[in-house]
């Protein structure tokens, strides 16, 4: 059994088993129309004074009342966005479980930061829960514990500030539409990412996540835990937590990504004159995330994997360690995901060799929307290479068609 990593595979190995170069098989879902339309889109994002630009132009026109919904419709919301409602999500969804692909709906709306916007986030929640155990694949379900709680609420108790009686009675509420969101994941036998958000509200995520973790995921994988590898920290915590599932006869559920929030925390470190918990470089997020997903194929009879990422070094390094471990690509306890409009490259050739793939797939009303597709826009700008890559892959597909 193979113990060391990835580092000495010959770069020819790592296609072994897959090969995300299949263009054929990528795009196989998609209409020449639709891959024009991604052909435009992905030509914009190379440019990040057009997407600047746009993203003005968008919120300006919104907030005047422009007519510019139909716009945004058709272009960036239907690539990145799976429909307007749950029920408007199912074409996308029946194509993506035609090609053996599972969804997470995840409702991206910006929470209203109240009472009634928490209650009205935590019944769609439920309501994503309820149509994921309908899926004919796989069922997942995802939430962001801001859906349900304030942001600056966790961010006292982060900082382990004395909370006000009214403080304390929202605390609670929180804990009884995380734990109902548990229970109902867990009945309908759905499994559950809780998302990570910044660190500086991340202690009272951590402590719900695993105490969820520790009640539901005794016998199976209910509940999975969120861990951002561009955190220096993160693969100690990963190990650590591995030792408390152990300790309290339980599995661990890891969903591995490289991170949501790397601007904002090195410039909140530097304001405030901490360690910056971001690492040093991009080098150091890859080792550690390869070395992440590594621990737990090493540990997979204590720990259930979701490796989150549109990385296609991570992704063909982790088919080959289950091979090198004896695992096969439908392992009951390995999951890849990405987000839906992204890396089809990856997750329907992934598919395609029978991995276990999930897509993200948003949903709200255009308008509420705008700020997931800004950062999704800001996302293929910044990360290097991959709008190009994106674009290089759509613009030969239809050259392949064409000929």
């Amino acid at each position: 059994m193979l113990i060391i990593f990835a580092p000495l595979i010959r770069p020819m190995d790592l296609k072994k088993f897959v090969d995300f170069d299949q263009i054929e098989i990528a795009f196989k879902a998609k209409s020449n129309k639709a891959l024009k339309k991604r052909h435009f889109i992905f030509t914009t994002m190379k440019w990040p004074m057009m997407v600047s630009v746009g993203t003005t132009l968008t919120k300006f026109g919104l907030s005047v009342g422009l007519p510019i919904k139909g716009i945004v419709k058709s272009t960036i919301f239907d690539i990145f966005c799976g429909g307007e409602s749950l029920k408007k999500c199912a074409t996308a969804v029946d194509e993506l479980e035609s090609y053996g692909i599972g969804a997470i709906f995840d409702y991206s709306v910006e929470g209203e930061n109240s009472e009634k916007g928490f209650e009205e986030a935590y019944q769609e929640i439920l309501e994503t829960i309820k149509v994921a155990s309908r899926s004919k694949i796989l069922r997942f379900a995802a939430f962001k514990l801001t859906a349900v709680g304030d942001f600056d609420l966790y961010a006292k108790i982060h900082a382990n500030k004395e909370l006000s009686k009214a403080e304390n009675e929202a605390f609670e509420r929180v804990k009884v539409r995380v734990e109902s969101i548990c229970e109902l994941a867990s009945q309908l036998e759905v499994s559950l990412l809780i998302d990570a958000e910044e660190t500086w509200i991340q202690k009272p995520i951590d402590d719900l996540t695993i105490a969820m973790m520790e009640k539901y995921n005794t016998t199976k994988v209910v509940v999975y835990y969120t861990f951002q590898m561009y955190c220096h920290t993160m693969l100690d915590h990963l190990k650590a937590l591995h030792g408390e599932a152990e300790k309290g006869a339980y599995i661990l559920g890891a969903k591995l990504v490289r991170g949501a929030y790397m601007e904002k925390e090195s410039a909140r470190a530097a304001e405030m004159n901490y360690t910056d918990p971001i690492q040093p470089d991009k080098a150091s997020t890859d080792r550690d995330y390869n070395a992440a997903s590594l621990y737990c194929i090493e540990n997979l009879r204590g720990i259930s994997l979701f490796a989150g990422t549109h990385n296609e070094d991570s992704n063909y390094k982790l088919t080959v360690l289950m091979d090198d471990f004896g695992y096969k690509p439908n392992n009951e306890r390995v999951f890849f995901g990405q987000l839906y409009g992204m890396s089809d490259h990856i997750s329907f050739n992934l598919a395609h060799g029978g991995y276990n793939v999930i897509k993200y797939v948003p949903y709200g009303p255009i308008e509420a929307t705008i700020p997931y597709l800004i950062r999704r826009a800001a996302e293929n700008t910044s990360v290097k290479g991959q709008s190009g890559r994106e674009l290089t892959l759509v613009t030969n597909e239809l050259k392949r068609r064409r000929n």
